[in-house]
C-alpha cells in the first residue's frame, strides 16, 4: 500500500486535481460538518436566493453527527454518515465552491459527474471508528443551526484525519475499479460438484 499523503484543508490552488481515487490522505486544518437536515436548510436558502450562513469555497464537508463529548474530549464518537443521503444537495454546493466531502459508501452517477465538472473529491472515512476518529479533532465550534443539535453545522480543526479518496476530479472511482479488479481474480476455491 502507498504511504498516506499529508494534505491541508481547506483545499487551495490545484491540490484537488492532484488527488486520485485510492489515495490515502491525512487531512489537517479546518473542515465543516453537516448532514441531511443542515443540507436541506442550505439548499432552501439557495433556492430562495439568500446568502448561506457559511462560506463553502475550498471547503470540505464531513457528513457526521457526533455524540456528546465525555469530560476531557472535544467531541464524542464522530464516525461518518452514509454519503448518498446528501446526493440531492451536492450540486448547488459544488457550484458555490465546495471541494471535498467525507462520508461512507457510494455516490450516485450525477454526483460523480459533478465532481468532474466542478473539480472536487469524495473521500471515505472508515465507519465504525468514530471513537478513534474523534481523537483527530482538536477543536470544534458551531457555525449555524444550533437547534439541530448533533446535526448543526460545525467547524472542526483536525490533525492527521485519515481518509481515502473514493471519487476524484478525473472520474476515478476507487470502489468500482477495485470491484472490477477482484472480479478478474482466478477462481481459487474449488467448485462444489455435489
Amino acid at each position: 500500500m502507498s504511504e498516506s499523503k499529508r494534505i491541508k484543508v481547506p483545499f487551495e490552488g490545484d491540490t484537488v486535481f492532484q488527488l486520485r481515487a485510492g489515495d490515502r490522505l491525512l487531512l489537517t486544518g479546518r473542515i465543516l460538518t453537516g448532514r441531511d437536515a443542515a443540507h436541506k436548510r442550505l439548499i432552501d436558502l439557495i433556492d430562495e436566493g439568500k446568502e448561506l450562513p457559511i462560506d463553502v469555497r475550498g471547503q470540505t464537508i464531513y457528513y457526521v453527527g457526533p455524540t456528546p463529548a465525555l469530560p476531557g474530549m472535544v467531541v464524542g464518537a464522530a464516525g461518518p454518515t452514509t454519503a448518498y443521503r446528501m446526493d440531492k444537495y451536492v450540486r448547488p454546493l459544488l457550484e458555490r465552491g465546495l471541494k471535498g466531502m467525507i462520508g461512507k459508501g457510494f455516490r450516485t452517477p450525477p454526483v460523480k459527474q459533478a465532481l468532474i465538472e466542478f473539480g472536487a473529491v469524495h473521500m471515505h472515512a472508515i465507519g465504525g471508528l468514530g471513537a478513534l476518529l474523534s481523537k483527530q479533532i482538536k477543536s470544534e465550534r458551531i457555525l449555524a443551526y444550533e437547534d439541530l443539535v448533533t446535526e448543526a453545522i460545525r467547524e472542526y480543526v483536525i490533525e492527521d484525519f485519515p481518509v481515502i479518496v473514493v471519487n476524484d476530479a478525473h472520474g476515478g472511482d476507487f470502489y468500482s475499479e477495485n470491484i472490477a479488479k477482484y472480479r478478474q481474480l482466478p477462481d481459487i476455491v474449488p467448485q462444489w460438484s455435489g
